[in-house]
């Protein structure tokens, strides 16, 4: 990674914000990738041999400027806020967080993953959305040893999910612990609802790319998120760009969404967290 500049040791401009972070309308099923040829990559052998060399770690920080085209209009972050433990499994609590836009268009956005520090499966995943008249507040217990999920908020709603699930943001970490080589295609069945699957991710190509936070030598990778809307649809052109080393940030991130335009999320802190070890 090459750095210059200083830097310390997180659809429309309303729902649009957020989710230009990856995903907050698709689902996945097993952990599991195939290259651009179609051989399958085992799914448990993967995750396991990475569990113990993740790329983050409780304390880890990356705060983000908003932009929309070249003009600021807000900020940003993802954190790992710690090891907690859900139904006796430890797992790392993570958050999303942006708020910002326009006079007559505010977000104030938090979205918060539970996964599992062993198999990074997703176990609690909440949104709370705030964008411009839109609120939404949604709760998700998510089971991956009876592949199902429920939703607290709604008494009775539940489906049917995946061995190894992946919520919207324990996706961006699980990505994180990729190989990721350009050219090739990996298309994903992890999404904690069963019936929302798959993501495709494009590796494109190599970039160094300036941020507030500095230069970084980067991959550029397209997700896809078949017959959904918005940022990562098929017709949306995002491109996400993470660090060429074995950290993995999340850079930058920039879309095209229909009638906003250009919008884009710019690293400008990043904090280390601390690793864990088995």
């Amino acid at each position: 990674m090459t750095r210059r500049g200083s830097m310390s040791a997180g659809h429309g401009i309303g729902s649009g914000l957020v989710l230009l972070f990856l995903f907050l309308a698709p689902s996945w099923g097993p952990l599991g990738a195939q290259d651009g040829e179609g051989v399958q990559i085992p799914a448990m052998e993967r995750i396991e041999s990475r569990v113990k060399t993740v790329p983050y770690g409780p304390g880890e920080r990356m705060d983000y400027q908003v932009r929309l085209g070249p003009v600021s209009v807000g900020e940003g972050y993802l954190r790992v806020v710690g090891v907690e433990s859900v139904r006796g499994r430890p797992s790392y609590h993570v958050a999303l967080g942006v708020h910002g836009g326009l006079p007559l268009a505010r977000v104030n956005d938090r979205q918060e993953s539970w996964f599992d520090i062993e198999t990074l499966a997703s176990r609690r995943f909440i949104q709370d959305l705030h964008q411009v008249r839109y609120k939404s507040f949604r709760h998700w217990e998510i089971y991956p040893e009876e592949q199902r999920w429920e939703r607290v908020d709604e008494d009775g709603m539940s489906g049917e999910g995946v061995e190894l699930p992946l919520d919207d943001i324990a996706f961006l970490y699980y990505v994180r612990t990729l190989p990721l080589e350009v050219g090739r295609t990996y298309t994903l069945e992890n999404y904690f609802r069963k019936d929302r699957n798959p993501v495709i991710l494009n590796v494109l190509r190599r970039e160094e790319i300036e941020v507030p936070a500095g230069t970084f030598q980067t991959l550029v990778v397209q997700p896809i998120i078949p017959e959904a809307r918005g940022l990562f649809s098929e017709g949306g052109q995002a491109e996400v760009y993470l660090t060429d080393d074995d950290k993995r940030l999340l850079v930058r991130i920039q879309s095209r969404v229909p009638v906003v335009g250009s919008i884009s999320l710019h690293l400008k802190e990043y904090q280390e967290g601390r690793r864990l070890r088995r």
